[in-house]
């Protein structure tokens, strides 16, 4: 039987995968993550023979992937922010829009040191560890209503080597004193929205990170109501919201703080993805 080489293993997949509708890129995010290899590791190591039990675990990977289980939870693992983070379905997957959300805050407060921040409904603990990581000298606490997600984020923190604290709780609850900064990708999608959303993410990601009541805006409206006593003098909230929500969550805030400036940034394809509020 001739050896199974990893090129081989790659053009299997691409075929096989490529026949469910996936990408070629989808096929080289398996097996570098899986291997832990660069591309161009995986270019120099063309004609080795892939190890047998390699081979077994790449192949089912691929299959369950055309079955639409999402590859970073069949890996355990993804990227963000340039951090690699470990990902259970408990967590909700990471996304590029999340990035664009640490990027406008660490460039907002590029020249501030020594502040205070809370990650609201961390998950993975994706925002505040990528703050943390870029920021030493912040203090960053991370909260999640969920132990298990909690859990994961904890194990990035330590794995990491990112002195962060954990809380556990519902929303602001978990939080003690007033904070400088405080930043959320909560759950935001209108119910009525499940059908148009990609089968897989329905499917495997959890329902609790997803979707909120009142069409989606049911956690901007608490944050709005709730958040006065956590604020220091000139605070700031940074908000990942959905594309069609920014003058609603405008509004929730200034009905609140009506000297406030609630602020829309657009991410890089020009729509609104992002809130900021200074109190």
């Amino acid at each position: 039987m001739p050896k199974m080489t990893y090129f081989k293993a790659q053009q299997w997949a691409f075929s096989f995968s490529a026949e469910h509708g996936y990408l070629k890129e989808d096929v080289d995010f398996l097996l570098l993550g899986q291997l832990n290899w660069t591309l161009a590791q995986l270019l120099s190591n063309y004609q080795r023979e892939m190890p047998a039990a390699a081979w077994e675990k790449f192949q089912t990977n691929v299959k369950k992937m055309c079955q639409g289980y999402p590859p970073q939870y069949l890996l355990g693992s993804t990227s963000f922010y340039g951090l690699k983070l470990q990902v259970t379905p408990a967590t909700l997957i990471p996304r590029p829009d999340t990035e664009e959300l640490v990027d406008f805050i660490l460039t907002d407060l590029q020249a501030q040191k020594d502040l205070r921040v809370a990650d609201i409904g961390t998950g993975t603990g994706a925002i505040g560890l990528a703050l943390k990581s870029n920021k030493p000298s912040w203090d960053v606490s991370l909260t999640d209503i969920s132990e298990a997600a909690l859990a994961v984020a904890r194990n990035n923190a330590h794995a990491l080597g990112l002195d962060v604290e954990l809380k556990q709780g519902d929303l602001l609850t978990p939080l003690v004193g007033r904070y400088d900064v405080i930043v959320s990708n909560p759950p935001y999608i209108p119910k009525r929205e499940a059908d148009l959303m990609d089968e897989s993410v329905k499917r495997y990601e959890p329902a609790l990170a997803l979707f909120a009541a009142k069409d989606g805006l049911a956690i901007y409206e608490r944050l709005a109501k709730e958040i006065r006593p956590y604020l220091q003098p000139k605070a700031r909230l940074y908000l990942e919201i959905g594309f069609s929500q920014a003058k609603q969550v405008q509004v929730l805030f200034l009905q609140e703080f009506p000297r406030a400036q609630v602020t829309v940034k657009q991410d890089l394809t020009g729509h609104d993805r992002m809130i900021k509020v200074e109190f």
